[in-house]
């Protein structure tokens, strides 16, 4: 069987899969990534069995089977050594919009911003569009990464750099931020005080059978939710959809 899309999901996709394949040794699963529109179009063409999302379906994806598998939120993050540590909604959408271009404006040392971004077609930045963007749009001048993996590096090598990505790969070499006055942090996400959450999917043509529906039944067990808590993630289970879930 083979999954593709969002860079996003795919590390957490691969920690079930390697697990499912553990106990299931006759069963092979294959993983790529290439983004979540990439992976929804693998999956309408059948050169893949499941893909992977992580921004909700367009209206023209509703004929597709969209089954979420845990919640995620997106962090917006800097180098350790930045000192701002909080910012609000707005700030972050003129920071993004490029019309805050300096650290001083909002608190912090006297530099440039340097603004890292997804490119076009990923989850991450059709999320962090949707949740915290509204209808600004990315400046131009960002620079362009395809994985969060990738987002992480540049910003953990660059002191003047911010980026967003999912809040299960941030680790020590980069900061998240607060978001008006709010951590990222799992409790925060189950009590729904920080806002800036997403599902993450997995899509299937129709109605999962064979390997794709035992693989969707272990991911949904009590053994493959805690495997995606302990990464970082927040259970299906102990959080319901957002409201507006069905919005795009």
């Amino acid at each position: 069987m083979t999954i593709a899309g969002s860079t996003s999901v795919q590390p957490f996709a691969e920690i079930l899969a390697e697990d499912y394949m553990e106990q299931h040794p006759k069963e092979k699963i294959f993983i790529q990534g290439g983004g979540s529109s990439a992976g929804i179009q693998a999956v309408r063409t059948g050169v893949a069995q499941v893909g992977m999302s992580s921004r909700l379906l367009t209206a023209q994806e509703q004929d597709l089977l969209a089954l979420p598998m845990a919640y995620d939120a997106i962090a917006v993050i800097v180098h350790p050594s930045n000192p701002v540590r909080d910012l609000t909604v707005d700030q972050i959408r003129r920071v993004f919009a490029g019309q805050i271009t300096r650290w001083e404006e909002i608190g912090g040392r006297s530099s440039g911003i340097t603004l890292v971004t997804r490119e076009e077609g990923s989850g991450t930045r059709e999320a962090f569009q949707h949740l915290l963007m509204g209808k600004s749009e990315i400046s131009l001048r960002s620079l362009v990464q395809d994985s969060n993996g990738a987002i992480r590096q540049v910003v953990a090598d660059d002191p003047n750099s911010v980026g967003y990505i999912s809040l299960g790969l941030v680790n020590e070499k980069v900061k998240a931020l607060k978001i008006e006055g709010v951590e990222a942090t799992i409790d925060n996400i189950r009590l729904k005080n920080y806002k800036v959450v997403r599902p993450f999917l997995f899509v299937f043509k129709s109605e999962p059978q064979d390997i794709s529906k035992r693989f969707m039944d272990f991911v949904l067990s009590e053994t493959g939710q805690k495997l995606l808590v302990h990464e970082g993630l927040v259970s299906v289970i102990s959080l319901s959809p957002p409201k507006d879930e069905g919005k795009n």
